[in-house]
């Protein structure tokens, strides 16, 4: 339970740009997305904030969120979920995606 609030309150109520990965440790195209994941957050980590979900150890926040397929990366800007990328995604899609929800003014949220 205690790392489901710092979650909430650190990724999903933060005014900044926070990512959030849900993986499982023996899942190959997670340990791939794990790596891309790892290098965006040295790039970024002034400007984002970045977490890392285990699927099968925290299964209320996968539900939570509808996370059902990993590897899954969920973008919150100003408490909002505001894009996602589910499978193994290019890092470019990911930089990409990144650096438009950085650029939005009014992030809307999506469904």
């Amino acid at each position: 339970m205690h790392k489901k609030n710092r979650f909430t309150r650190e990724a999903t109520k933060n005014e900044t740009l926070t990512l959030a990965l849900f993986k499982t440790e023996w899942n190959g195209a997670c340990q791939i997305v794990s790596m891309i994941y790892e290098d965006l957050a040295k790039s970024f980590q002034d400007n984002v904030g970045f977490f890392t979900v285990d699927h099968e150890k925290e299964p209320a926040l996968s539900s939570e969120f509808g996370v059902r397929d990993v590897p899954t990366i969920l973008f919150f800007k100003n408490g909002q979920l505001v894009d996602h990328a589910v499978g193994l995604t290019a890092k470019n899609v990911l930089i990409s995606k990144i650096e438009s929800a950085l650029n939005s003014s009014n992030s809307q949220s999506i469904h």
